[in-house]
């Protein structure tokens, strides 16, 4: 439940009705307050204004014919029909006997109550809550006059349905709001969401629909089409500079190198050119290598080769990579196990993620050391497809983990290499929406390449 709620939070269509169902109740909730004040208050005035006004009116006739006379006016104005319903009477004498009135016991108040309290009474059988004034006789008895509140706690039940009814239309609003608000942004937003999806995709061509409103979203439409412009424009340079370099350079490198491999071998093995022609050729290759392993990156972070991508069984690329490196691993004394060897599917380049794969297990055999043991596992975890080399070797420190897969950083300088394996690999997994995660396997390290399953 609160992870649906959660959810639902995350959603600026339901944030929105939310704000404005909560802004409507508490409109409405103002309104019947200010009215609920006014009306009640104006009938509590006057009420209060009826009974004190009653009260002096039987005080002066008790003061002119006694008992007797008000005994007679109270039977008068509880049988004149004016108020009779909400008219509350009681008259005692000393003993407590009642000698009028409409209330059929003397409530529990205290002597100085003559302000005017509310109690509960019971009035011609019927229990109900009143606004009472009491007021001694001077004769020992007692009066009691008062109004029935039935008026004041029907407003006050009408009030109460009327707070109810207003707090269901503003559910009401949120869950149609919630409807409406998301239609809205998904129409404003999903153009922009489905363009952005296929310029992330490689196709730099592609731009936002304009809506033919003149709104917000079709400002912001027209700043995306521009920024797209403007990056595509730096792309084609990059595009035009990356194909100078690989037509321009790459074709008289590998001249170069060549040539140089007939003059070594016109070169006798006595001769000491050889051996510096030997090392050109060693430069020149090592060269070649990081032109073509850049050129790799540039091309995996462009992501044209996302169009390619299908359903991967990395568990067969693990199977591969390992018969591949089996006899690497032998060589240097590193006992190389496949597992766990579980099924998992991703979708992607099965090209690029057996580079990337090879990558890692080149990498944790050239660092391991003799006698460590090197494991290439594949399993299916909480809807995510890893791959997974994990050795039992020296490993690297925690503060070194941010800066691995940064190009041409490299933590052993004696270790042959050129600091772009992780870089590439950092590349393939950003493409295909997975995490290279590096963790301290204690001792060793694992490095894991967490994707997507297929189909989601």
């Amino acid at each position: 439940m609160i992870k649906t709620l959660r959810q639902l939070w995350r959603s600026v269509g339901f944030r929105l009705a939310f704000y404005y169902g909560l802004l409507v109740a508490i409109t409405m909730l103002a309104a019947l307050a200010i009215v609920y004040m006014q009306t009640v208050g104006v009938l509590q005035q006057r009420m209060v204004r009826q009974v004190t006004t009653s009260v002096q009116q039987l005080m002066v006739r008790y003061d002119a014919r006694g008992a007797d006379g008000v005994a007679g006016e109270i039977g008068f104005a509880l049988s004149d029909g004016r108020n009779s319903d909400n008219e509350i009477y009681l008259l005692t004498d000393r003993e407590g006997r009642k000698l009028a009135g409409n209330l059929d016991q003397v409530p529990s108040m205290t002597p100085d109550a003559g302000d005017g309290v509310h109690r509960r009474v019971v009035r011609s059988g019927q229990s109900a809550i009143g606004y009472l004034v009491m007021r001694h006789l001077p004769d020992g008895g007692l009066l009691v006059v008062g109004h029935d509140l039935r008026d004041q706690e029907s407003i006050e039940s009408l009030v109460a349905s009327a707070s109810a009814a207003a707090g269901i239309v503003a559910v009401l609003l949120l869950i149609g709001g919630t409807f409406v608000f998301r239609q809205e942004l998904e129409r404003s937003v999903g153009a922009v969401r489905r363009t952005a999806a296929r310029i992330a995709a490689g196709e730099l061509q592609e731009r936002v629909a304009p809506s033919g409103q003149e709104d917000e979203f079709a400002l912001l439409e027209n700043d995306i089409n521009a920024m797209l412009d403007r990056i595509q424009s730096l792309m084609d340079g990059v595009r035009h500079v990356s194909n100078t370099i690989a037509h321009n350079l790459r074709t008289p490198l590998t001249r170069v190198l060549v040539r140089l491999r007939a003059v070594e071998q016109e070169l006798g093995a006595d001769n000491v050119q050889r051996q510096a022609v030997a090392t050109a050729i060693r430069e020149l290759d090592e060269l070649a290598v990081v032109f073509e392993k850049l050129l790799q990156i540039a091309e995996v972070e462009a992501g044209a080769r996302r169009q390619q991508f299908a359903p991967v069984a990395l568990h067969v690329i693990a199977d591969d990579v390992v018969e591949l490196y089996e006899a690497v691993a032998e060589a240097q004394g590193i006992a190389l196990l496949r597992e766990p060897a579980d099924i998992a599917v991703a979708l992607g380049d099965r090209d690029l993620l057996a580079g990337a794969a090879a990558n890692l297990l080149d990498n944790a055999l050239k660092y391991a050391g003799s006698g460590a043991t090197v494991r290439v596992g594949t399993h299916t975890v909480d809807g995510r497809a890893q791959l997974f080399v994990q050795d039992n070797g020296p490993g690297i420190p925690a503060a070194e983990h941010e800066r691995i897969g940064v190009r041409f950083h490299r933590l052993d300088r004696s270790t042959p290499g050129h600091g772009l394996g992780l870089a590439s690999v950092q590349a393939v997994v950003a493409l295909h929406g997975g995490r290279l995660q590096l963790v301290d396997a204690a001792p060793g390290l694992r490095v894991c390449i967490d994707l997507p399953v297929a189909g989601d």
